[in-house]
């Protein structure tokens, strides 16, 4: 038996090919993808490798993905054939120093899922057991496979503890930006969205509901202009950075208030460097953080933020495609001209 797949060769070489369908070892369940997603750290997978998804040639590609199982293999008894899943892309060891400590997140020995544009996908039994939840009646394949990502942004927002009527600035609108956004407008805060692409900031109005947006194309001063929207003369209470630059971790920094928290979100390549005001961080008193992925709690309480229609993730697609439109969304990505694709494996 075979199936569709977009196989990953190295960067910029994916292919679009049929490939043995593979069947599920003990512990492991087949699923059929009948939803999935591109994302950021596809692009970057695609545009230069990744030492920690891609550990072969030729692999899977994609990791956000919701479908039916179509088998189980011995000894699951969790979920059977026919059931509605999504899965998450990792799950902890719960063993390590950092499990250990319930820095889950942080785990040394994440068990790792890719192979999400492809009609079927094996989930490997640790992520059976501990990040695959069965979905909740009418909750469509095309709203669950948001749970991922926004598992990410889900333990972001209750790190950086947000509260009503905070002032929040959000530098960046890529679909992370966007759901920070939303997730501090459903915690009461005043919310304000920077970004250079117009398409981006109308969504900021439209999916996160922002008070205020700046266009980075017309507005150099980046802190000047964030402080006039808030009405914020001291500086804003949170600045959450969702680009990944360590220019932008540095302005997001001098934008917040004393007694404030900057929340760098967006990861920078490894070994970059940032510079910051020592005496505003000691005497400013200013709270600093940076959180990395999720935890199996934070995937499902996303879940159950989508199921409850508090957020209204479809409106974060950008169009539906077929595997074999993949890489042309991803360069529609590099263009900066989308958010998300969904991506239909039987279409």
């Amino acid at each position: 038996m075979y199936m569709k797949a977009l196989m990953y060769y190295g960067p910029e070489n994916i292919r679009y090919e049929e490939v043995e369908t593979p069947s599920p070892k003990e512990g492991e369940i087949l699923v059929k993808v009948m939803s999935a997603l591109t994302c950021g750290t596809d692009v970057k997978t695609y545009r230069r490798g990744h030492p920690v998804l891609i550990k072969k040639i030729p692999s899977g590609f994609g990791h956000e993905f919701s479908g039916i199982v179509e088998a189980v293999g011995a000894g699951v008894t969790k979920f059977k054939p026919g059931d509605r899943v999504v899965s998450a892309n990792s799950a902890p060891c719960g063993g390590c120093f950092f499990c250990q400590k319930e820095q889950f997140n942080l785990c040394e020995n994440l068990d790792l899922l890719n192979g999400a544009y492809a009609q079927y996908i094996i989930v490997p039994k640790r992520i059976v057991e501990k990040n695959t939840l069965l979905l909740p009646d009418g909750l469509s394949f095309d709203k669950a496979v948001f749970a991922e990502p926004l598992a990410n942004v889900v333990h972001g927002v209750e790190r950086t503890k947000i509260q009503a009527g905070d002032t929040v600035g959000i530098l960046g609108l890529g679909p992370i930006g966007l759901m920070f956004a939303r997730l501090a407008k459903l915690k009461g805060a005043k919310v304000y969205a920077a970004a250079r692409n117009p398409m981006k900031l109308q969504k900021a109005l439209d999916f996160a509901g922002v008070d205020g947006v700046i266009d980075l194309k017309i507005r150099d001063d980046i802190c000047e202009a964030f402080k006039t929207a808030a009405n914020a003369p001291q500086g804003l209470d949170v600045m959450i950075e969702c680009i990944g630059l360590p220019q932008m971790w540095e302005t997001a920094f001098a934008c917040v208030r004393k007694g404030g928290t900057v929340h760098f979100f967006g990861g920078c390549k490894g070994g970059e460097k940032v510079s910051l005001d020592t005496a505003k961080m000691h005497y400013g008193d200013v709270n600093i953080l940076s959180v990395f992925h999720y935890t199996p709690k934070y995937f499902r309480q996303s879940l159950s933020l989508i199921a409850s229609g508090q957020i209204d993730v479809e409106k974060l697609i950008t169009a539906e495609i077929g595997l074999d439109e993949v890489e042309n969304a991803l360069k529609e990505h590099i263009k900066g001209d989308a958010i998300k694709f969904l991506v239909k494996p039987w279409k």
